[in-house]
């Protein structure tokens, strides 16, 4: 058997729910692929309870996520204390629906 390396993403249900930016990986839909994106945990404008909502949309037009919309998240990557011209961040791959089968469990 072929080890897998391990993955930095973790399950939605451990993930920080205080207001700090991390990165999710929505799942793939109708819209289009899996894809990673920057959320935090907030209440949209003129909305009673909080979601997770993406960090660069519009306050008048927030978007936001459900619980089941998202599949894994990990930490937003801390910034270098490195001066002057830094590269791009390496942005990461979004989480294979694969490696979290079993925290989704069956549906039956």
């Amino acid at each position: 058997m072929v080890e897998r390396a391990s993955t930095p993403w973790q399950p939605m249900s451990s993930a920080r729910r205080d207001g700090a930016r991390i990165l999710v990986t929505v799942r793939a839909g109708e819209q289009g692929p899996a894809e990673v994106d920057t959320v935090r945990w907030t209440s949209p404008r003129g909305a009673p309870e909080k979601a997770w909502v993406a960090t660069d949309t519009d306050a008048d037009a927030p978007v936001a996520y459900e619980d089941d919309e998202l599949l894994a998240w990990m930490p937003f990557p801390e910034p270098t204390a490195e001066h002057g011209a830094a590269p791009a961040p390496i942005w990461p791959e979004p989480a294979l629906e694969s490696d979290f089968e079993e925290e989704q469990g069956s549906g039956i």
